[in-house]
Parts: structure tokens; sequence; C-alpha cells
């Protein structure tokens, strides 16, 4: 593949929103799924079109299918964010006559709006709106809190008509950080989080050795804090982590016991609980736990999973 094809394909690849990256090069077929999976999609855009690049040269791709990308890109722009705006406005004025609703375009084709909502009777609260970010051509929207809940379904059958989808996915991620929100449900995480902790690489970092121990403890202790550092680098990569504040378990459990009889082995209602865990920077506070000898490596899955779940609230039940 020539200078002039690669560059072609360099400048296709990089128009294209990582939002929608993954669906692209899917439309386009030329790369294998095995391929796809060994690329990076968390990394930064530019060094993500560059691995892409070279699969391309690898694949001996030619000018005509970098053609054919460049039209499977043209085809995703045309999505018209105007009659998105149009249609969504509409189909809440019909259901509710009370409600004023306002957008503002954003990067990476996505409109922030602004819905004050009103009941039959009342007019639109313009004091408690709700706000909703939508990126074009996703099944996602991100939601502020809003305290008429019963609105809803309504803001979600709006949103699935207007952006001609099957259905909006909801989840249960809450975050006041809309990039950490994006990063997660994207699966994009990327090296600007805001982060407390050291850049520097995991292997690189001080293991905070005491000089006066014997050397037989000092060489045990270097191998477990450098197994505890691998591992947690596995799970959690040496990039900044997502900003979540907190994530939630709801318990249910019967009580089980091999000694016969007692008020909680009879109780017929599962025993219920909630444990929740909140930290400024919780992911964070996770990956440091095993290396400040806090908790032992690995972490348990219920915790390192929330990224990859894309959800901070969990139920567990007995199976």
């Amino acid at each position: 593949m020539d200078e002039t094809v690669s560059e072609f394909f360099r400048r296709t690849i990089l128009k294209i929103p990582m939002t929608e990256m993954m669906t692209i090069l899917k439309t386009w077929n030329f790369l294998s799924e095995n391929q796809l999976q060994t690329v990076n999609f968390r990394q930064r855009k530019e060094s993500l079109v560059q691995d892409l690049v070279l699969l391309c040269e690898e694949n001996r791709a030619s000018l005509k299918d970098a053609a054919l990308l460049d039209i499977i890109c043209e085809d995703i722009d045309l999505f018209d964010m105007e009659q998105f705006k149009s249609s969504f406005k509409k189909i809440l004025k019909r259901a509710l006559k009370n409600v004023t609703v306002s957008f503002r375009d954003a990067e990476e084709n996505a409109v922030w709006i602004r819905i004050a909502w009103g009941t039959q009777y009342r007019k639109p609260n313009q004091y408690k709106p709700a706000y909703v970010v939508y990126y074009s051509q996703t099944p996602y929207a991100f939601t502020s809190s809003s305290q008429l809940k019963s609105n809803l379904p309504l803001l979600g059958q709006a949103l699935t008509i207007a952006s001609k989808h099957h259905q909006i996915v909801k989840m249960d991620l809450r975050s006041r950080y809309l990039d950490s929100l994006k990063a997660i449900v994207f699966k994009q995480y990327n090296q600007t989080f805001e982060t407390h902790n050291s850049t520097t690489p995991l292997q690189e970092r001080s293991l905070g050795l005491d000089i006066n121990m014997d050397s037989r403890i000092i060489h045990e202790n270097k191998i477990e804090k450098e197994r505890v550092q691998r591992v947690t680098q596995e799970i959690f990569g040496d990039y900044p982590q997502p900003r979540l504040e907190f994530a939630q378990y709801k318990l249910e459990t019967k009580f089980k016991s091999d000694l016969n009889g007692g008020i909680l082995a009879e109780r017929e209602e599962p025993l219920r609980c909630l444990v929740k865990f909140s930290s400024p920077h919780l992911l964070e506070a996770l990956k440091s736990l095993a290396p400040a000898g806090i908790a032992d490596a690995p972490l348990s899955p219920l915790l390192t999973c929330i990224p990859n779940k894309g959800m901070n609230y969990f139920k567990i039940r007995d199976k």
C-alpha cells in the first residue's frame, strides 16, 4: 500500500467519531473480527488510527477499499440532527401540552436538550429542568436526575422514535462526570480524566520497602508487591480511570446453616441488605487498595467489573 493510499485511509479513519468507530468498521467488513479484537479502542485516537492503518496495510488494502470506507462514512453523516430535534419536540408536545424543549449542538455529533416539565394543569417549571445529552446514531442518551420520574417513559419513547433506534439502552450507571460516563458506555478510556494518582507506570513506582528489613523478607515482599502491581495493572490498566463517585449493591439471600431450626432458618423472606462504596474517585480508590496493602489482589470481580459491565448499581440474589 503506497503512501497516498495510506494517507487517504488515515484521514478517512480520523474523521470517524469515536462513538461510531466500531459500527463503521464492522459495516465496512474489510478487517476481520479477530483483527478488530486485537485493537485497543481505548487509546488516544491518533494511536488508534495508526494501528488501524497498519492492519489495512497487512491486508493489502487498495484505493477501492479506502473509497468504500469513505462512502460508508458519508452514509453515516446523513443523519439529520434538525429532523431529530423536530421529531423529538413534536412527540413531547403531543403527549404533554405543558412542556418546553430547547437544544444546543455540542461536539462529536452530540446535542444537549433542556426540558422543563409541566403537567396537564401546570405550566413548565423552568427552575427545575431536566437535561439530556444525545449522541447521534447511537442508542445511548445521558440524562440528569428529574423530580418527575413519571415522565421518563415518555422521554425514552421520544428519544427512540426521533433517533430511529429500536430502543434506547437503559443502564444502571450514574456519575456527575459526563466524560467518564461516555468513556464507560462507548468503551473509550482515554488519558484525559482528572486523577490524583501518578501517571508513572506501576512497575516503575517505588515498592516502599524498609531498608532495615532482613534481606530474605525484602526479597519476599518485593516479589509479592510486584505480583500485586502486575495483577492490578492487568485489571485496571495503566491509564487513569473514569470518574464515578459510588457503587451500590443490593443483596438478597436466604439464611443457610447446617444446624437445624432457628429463627433465621425458618424465615421465608430473604435477608436484604444494601452495601455502598463511595469516594470522590471510586475506581482510582479501588485501583489503589491492593498496592497499598489494604486488600488482597485481585479484588472481587464485583468491584472490578464496573467499567466493563457499564453499571454501578447491582442486585445480587441467590441462584
